[in-house]
């Protein structure tokens, strides 16, 4: 009987555990749901009874509070009118095409019917005869389009904000009906009356539009590394004068700058282009190719295709996002978070950011802007091509106190991501402290390939090419004006093909690395540089390290000068209204952590500031164009200098594409000179990021 108690005593025992146990087991418990495209909100999500709406699945998940769970979405097309949200899930989700399928979200809609234009249409006597019988037209209201979206002014110092409405045939953009077709044409002279308002025009062709309550222009106003889309307030073509509405350029005008017009019937006469009259919903629509069997989107959705909130450990897998007028996907706060083997393209703002989307016109204010990224957030081995305002926005870290976000960008093709604003738009714009972009292949941009503020980031193992390709005053990678943002370490890239401006004389503005305005304190190793413009630029800054690396037919090779006593000494001759300075007091940083991290900053201030000093070259290999060019009153005794080998035979590369390989034999450096890995720069095809 003893023996039975002790066996009912034991069994409650173990039954009062499991029911307190037991909740937590299931919680732990992953489980897969489904979404089809021929499922129901109203199924359970399983295989045999699928989800119609990828939110459902999300929703599902949140509820039931399931750790690790799985959303695997069978193949087809998504068309949403909202964002897909995931916002406070914890205990990590994967949201993933279902093996082998191809899964796109789209945030627009496919549209089909479109019929040749005739005279009961309102605006055919606009179009230009001509090309009237080439010309089609649909109704977007009878499909159910009311909303567009709006064209609004975009560009240099403007916040980064949705496209309108975007036409797509066949997966590529489409041009808003514009003059001239392609290319520009130049602005006129500037009177006093019109410096801040507007400018001359050259030639007749605005006497020609009538549609004046909406034309735009797009153009590069004052300089070349400005741009902005403004709208047209008045054409006045008596005095051939274009009044501009309000918000003005940031630098208003300068004579002979190259702009475009754009959204204007009268000038719908070219393959590819197209024109929405809102107030009808009526589209025209000169279409590039034959009409039957192509693909045509409009992009409607203003809100990123997915927001991940608040979360952690969410994986989001082989997923292809497209035709949305915002971003493909943000990520705000959280950590653990991933988007792996995604496709981002044809997008009005970024493929992905991790962070604010807008920090960059906040961080230039206020530099300890922390955007709100997280930690460990990252993105691998995606494709992101034909995005409006950039390719990826990545932050993480606390600048004030040097703490590292540890979020990254890895193994990733970024191409084609400023197409419509073309300046301060990057393949990757970073900001923060401690963040990582490696083994990415940058290409195919208008302006710079990298922008990075903040400290301690790594940017490694990328190959960079063809990018500063509209603008001028660029650098592939670019950080500038702040002895603070120090720490930074490039190494193991190969920058190349970047194409000469001259510019000023002999000057070569467009630059590898662009260490402007007094940027200090960074690391440059092993890295490769062929036919990279001005190599490397040190634009006034100290403490920098130029080591190990490969220069080829530099223009030139490396870049210094003594700006601060030159045409920048006015940074130093009103110092509390040096912004140089502003920003050193703002992180106190002759007080830890920076002045334990940076020792150099103790004493900055105290140090003649506004000299090059103890920026050193060493163990570098110099083969054909310039090697070290010294201006602004630099000179050769403010820099270290050693252990640099130039050689007059430039026999020890080859080039395979858009990859070298160096052959070190043929280099006969010393002991000092390490090899640097050629072979494992950019992308690589079974890249794994848990080895980072």
């Amino acid at each position: 009987m003893k023996n039975l108690y002790k066996v009912l005593f034991t069994v409650n025992i173990i039954i009062y555990v499991w029911s307190f146990v037991t909740p937590s087991l299931i919680l732990s418990q992953s489980l897969t749901y489904y979404v089809s495209k021929q499922g129901s909100d109203s199924n359970d999500g399983s295989m045999e009874r699928p989800f119609a709406t990828i939110q459902k699945g999300i929703d599902t998940v949140k509820r039931l509070k399931i750790a690790n769970a799985k959303i695997l979405i069978r193949k087809g097309m998504y068309e949403i009118n909202s964002s897909i949200l995931i916002r406070e899930i914890e205990n990590g989700l994967i949201l993933s095409s279902f093996p082998e399928e191809k899964v796109i979200i789209v945030g627009g809609r496919r549209i089909k019917g479109f019929k040749p234009v005739n005279k009961e249409i309102k605006l055919f006597d606009k179009i230009k005869k001509e090309v009237r019988e080439k010309i089609y037209y649909i109704d977007l209201k009878k499909l159910g389009i009311n909303k567009y979206g709006k064209i609004m002014p975009r560009g240099f110092k403007f916040p980064i904000t949705p496209s309108g409405a975007i036409l797509y045939f066949n997966d590529n953009p489409m041009n808003i009906a514009r003059w001239p077709d392609d290319g520009w044409v130049k602005t006129g002279k500037i009177p006093k009356k019109l410096e801040k308002t507007g400018f001359k025009y050259i030639g007749r062709r605005p006497e020609h539009w009538h549609n004046t309550g909406d034309i735009w222009m797009y153009g590069f106003w004052y300089w070349d590394w400005a741009d902005a889309y403004l709208k047209i307030e008045k054409i006045d073509t008596l005095n051939k004068e274009i009044i501009v509405s309000n918000p003005q350029s940031p630098y208003f005008y300068n004579e002979n700058r190259r702009y475009y017009v754009f959204n204007l019937i009268e000038e719908l006469d070219f393959p590819g282009e197209w024109y929405l009259d809102r107030k009808t919903g009526i589209l025209y629509f000169y279409p590039p190719d034959n009409l039957k069997n192509s693909e045509i989107f409009i992009s409607l959705l203003k809100e990123p295709v997915l927001k991940i909130e608040d979360s952690r450990g969410i994986k989001v897998r082989n997923i292809i996002f497209s035709y949305s007028n915002g971003a493909g996907i943000i990520i705000n706060g959280g950590s653990n978070n991933k988007i792996e083997k995604c496709t981002l393209k044809n997008l009005g703002t970024v493929g992905i950011s991790i962070g604010d989307i807008n920090a960059n016109t906040k961080i230039y204010k206020n530099p300890l802007y922390n955007g709100n990224a997280g930690i460990n957030n990252g993105v691998s081995n995606c494709t992101i091509y034909n995005c409006g305002e950039g390719g990826i926005v990545l932050g993480g870290g606390d600048r004030k106190k040097l703490i590292h976000g540890n979020n990254f960008v890895l193994n990733t093709l970024i191409y084609k991501t400023s197409e419509r604003v073309k300046t301060y738009r990057g393949g990757i714009y970073m900001y923060g402290v401690g963040n990582i972009i490696s083994h990415n292949e940058i290409y195919d941009l208008p302006h710079t390939a990298i922008f990075f503020w903040g400290n301690n980031h790594i940017i490694e193992f990328n190959n960079i090419h063809n990018v500063c390709k509209e603008t001028v005053d660029a650098g592939a990678l670019y950080i500038g004006r702040d002895w603070t943002q120090r720490g930074h370490i490039i190494r193991y890239n190969y920058i190349h093909n970047l194409r000469k401006i001259k510019a000023k004389g002999n000057f070569t503005d467009i630059m590898g690395i662009y260490l402007d305005d007094f940027s200090s304190g960074i690391k440059v190793y092993g890295n490769i540089f062929y036919r990279a413009g001005r190599n490397i630029l040190i634009g006034g800054g100290r403490d920098n390290t130029i080591k190990n690396n490969i220069f080829i037919e530099g223009e030139p090779a490396i870049h210094i000068d003594a700006r601060g006593i030159d045409w920048a000494s006015f940074y130093f001759k009103n110092k509390e209204e040096s912004i140089l300075l502003k920003r050193f007091k703002l992180v106190n940083a002759d007080t830890p952590p920076y002045s334990e991290q940076y020792p150099e900053l103790k004493k900055l201030l105290k140090d003649k500031p506004y000299l090059p000093k103890n920026n050193c070259i060493s163990n570098n290999v110099f083969c054909g164009g310039k090697r070290i060019e010294f201006i602004d009153k630099a000179s050769v005794e403010m820099v270290c200098l050693k252990n640099n080998l130039v050689l007059e035979k430039c026999d020890f590369y080859k080039i395979t594409g858009n990859n070298i390989f160096i052959n070190y034999k043929k280099i006969h450096t010393d002991k000092n000179f390490k090899e640097i890995p050629s072979n494992k720069i950019g992308i690589i095809s079974n890249f794994l990021d848990e080895c980072f």
